[in-house]
């Protein structure tokens, strides 16, 4: 049996090793294959590209196990014009978006039951809170599906707090002239691991504003994949994670410019402290051969604030066509900058106090760029608090 991958290729699919092979490893983002059936995908040893800097061994009973694909509870009064509620995996239009690029993901999608759908037809831009809190410790599987109508518009935050073993598929639709910004917030208790692909298609004059903000876990990853397929579609993604010692946060951002005359811009910022901790961050842009005037750009930094932690950070770019308006990717990782110290300190504000300054200017460059008021002073105190927390331990 054979099946097609994105750039167009055969792979064959091997029924008595249930594994893909093919005849031309893959060699960029966007040759991946797809689908949904956990079966087409070879078995996860954590020696595969896409898995050596992810911690697998505990993630084995997402990637193999069995898992509750059912509802869950959820807090959420949507505003007029907005509906959220769960249906039927058998009757969801899930899968119009995006297909799973790996065996946990699809391990997830093919356990779905019930899948939360958020429907936003609104053309005043209204705010969808969404709350979801101990989703306890057996391993659940969950699909999230959000789409916005021709010339709708909205803000969804999704807030997920408390104990969970997650795997979590989530589909982001913007039709024509639309515009959507989404806030993915974990802030999950301490043991909690969250596994989540994130597959979202901007239509034509649409825009998206894509938020990961990644502060409690202990192992999270989320992997927004964009597709900006309709021509002047534009999309901004943004990340800020604060790693410590029991935690390893994981972002992989694919950028697929497939439309012309479409822009991206891609910043993620991070803090580490803490001996172990960990973060990855992977920046994939594809730049189509249909993708004339394209304009992007993207760019990690991260602040490393004790010894013993470590972050990955890997920006890629592939331009498949020479016409186009620009595109640039940059990635740095350091401690603090001891001209910002200086200055600091020569006005007369001490070490500590100047340190945590630093640290609350960096992280806040992204936070601030978030529209719900009352959610950026929650995560900037949060930024504080963590940062209060290294303080003591130092």
């Amino acid at each position: 049996m054979t099946a097609a991958t994105p750039n167009g290729s055969n792979v064959t699919l091997d029924p008595s090793q249930t594994r893909v092979t093919s005849a031309v490893p893959v060699q960029t983002r966007s040759e991946r294959f797809h689908s949904a059936d956990p079966a087409d995908f070879s078995p996860v040893t954590g020696r595969e590209p896409e898995w050596r800097l992810t911690p697998v061994s505990d993630l084995g009973a997402l990637i193999e196990g069995p898992l509750d694909g059912g509802s869950y509870p959820v807090e959420c009064t949507p505003p007029e014009g907005v509906t959220v509620e769960f249906v039927d995996a058998s009757s969801s239009t899930r899968g119009a978006v995006g297909l799973p690029e790996d065996r946990l993901s699809a391990n997830a999608w093919s356990q779905v039951d019930q899948v939360l759908e958020v429907t936003v037809a609104s053309t005043e831009r209204q705010t969808t809170r969404i709350l979801r809190h101990d989703l306890g410790d057996a391993p659940r599987a969950a699909h999230t599906l959000i789409h916005v109508k021709e010339g709708c518009h909205g803000i969804v935050i999704i807030e997920s707090q408390g104990q969970a073993l997650l795997a979590e598929n989530v589909e982001i639709q913007l039709e024509a002239g639309s515009s959507l910004e989404v806030v993915a917030l974990q802030e999950w208790d301490e043991g909690a691991i969250h596994y989540s692909p994130h597959f979202g298609t901007v239509g034509r004059d649409a825009q998206l504003r894509h938020f990961a903000a990644s502060m409690g876990g202990h192992i999270v990853v989320v992997n927004p994949s964009i597709t900006l397929a309709g021509q002047g579609s534009e999309a901004d993604l943004f990340g800020v994670y604060f790693a410590e010692s029991h935690q390893h946060l994981e972002h992989r951002v694919y950028v697929h410019h497939e439309g012309p005359d479409t822009k991206s811009r891609v910043s993620y910022k991070g803090a580490l402290y803490g001996r172990g901790a960990r973060t990855v961050w992977i920046g994939d842009v594809l730049i189509g051969a249909g993708a004339t005037g394209t304009d992007s750009y993207e760019e990690n930094r991260n602040l490393v604030l004790s010894d013993g932690t470590r972050a990955d950070s890997i920006p890629n770019l592939e331009i498949k066509t020479g016409d186009i308006a620009g595109a640039g990717h940059a990635s740095a990782t350091g401690r603090f900058d001891d001209e910002h110290l200086f200055y600091l300190q020569s006005r007369g504000i001490p070490e500590v106090a100047a340190r945590r300054l630093v640290v609350q200017g960096f992280l806040g460059e992204i936070v601030l760029k978030i529209s719900d008021e009352e959610l950026v002073e929650r995560l900037l105190e949060r930024v504080r608090q963590k940062i209060r927390e290294t303080e003591e331990e130092s």
